[in-house]
């Protein structure tokens, strides 16, 4: 089955259209090692993914193959130049998609409606991390669940903790506006789901990132 590509213009604001471009292509292309690392846990995450599923920032599709192939997968990602790319691995694996440009603060998703919704590497980077998080709440349906996986602030007080901090001002403009030294579980803890578990993790990646949480968050009922 061909994948149909459902997109939802809006205006993106921020980087310029060539460095949207460049990201898209280092995101295609670079990040293989990595994927085949963190599969097994990817793996296991979404292994009882079903029903609605709407991932914010799906960028080039990496996630897609983990997806079982009955689901409604919604995708939601402000580089427009990611869009063919996820297209083009949509297409490969038989899956149909609704991708919509879009950013996280305001998703353009119904109250209630969603059973899962996924973040894979992007909290680091949104604006507003706490109002993403009352977003992914309002979008799911109670009981519904939160599937994430982030890399996160050092410990505080440790050397790599405040390298992190100190290159927070580069790394912001050279990722895309990511936050290297973010202590996201934090955000998660008090964003008000009934549950929230995830263990820290570090992964074969630069030190920078190399900090890391996976888990799942809970909607109450």
């Amino acid at each position: 089955m061909m994948a149909k590509i459902h997109t939802v213009a809006s205006n993106i604001k921020g980087s310029p259209d060539w460095y949207k471009r460049l990201f898209a292509w280092m995101m295609a292309h670079g990040n293989a090692k990595y994927e085949e690392e963190i599969a097994d846990r990817k793996r296991a995450l979404f292994a009882q993914l079903h029903g609605n599923v709407l991932e914010i920032g799906p960028g080039t599709g990496p996630n897609l193959s983990y997806y079982p192939s009955d689901i409604h997968w919604i995708g939601i990602e402000p580089n427009p130049f990611m869009h063919p790319y996820l297209q083009q691995e949509a297409e490969r694996l038989g899956l149909e998609i609704d991708l919509r440009s879009g950013d996280a603060e305001h998703l353009e998703v119904e109250d209630n409606s969603m059973d899962a919704v996924v973040s894979t590497l992007v909290l680091c980077s949104v604006n507003n991390l706490a109002a993403v998080l009352q977003e992914v709440i309002r979008v799911l349906k109670p009981g519904g669940c939160f599937f994430f996986l982030e890399h996160v602030a050092a410990p505080q007080g440790t050397m790599l903790r405040r390298i992190q901090h100190g290159i927070k001002p580069l790394w912001k403009t050279l990722g895309d506006g990511c936050h290297p030294d973010r202590e996201t579980w934090l955000a998660l803890e008090n964003a008000g789901f009934e549950q929230v578990d995830y263990q820290h993790f570090r992964a074969n990646l630069p030190a920078i990132v190399s900090p890391q949480i996976i888990g799942v968050a809970v909607k109450k009922l």
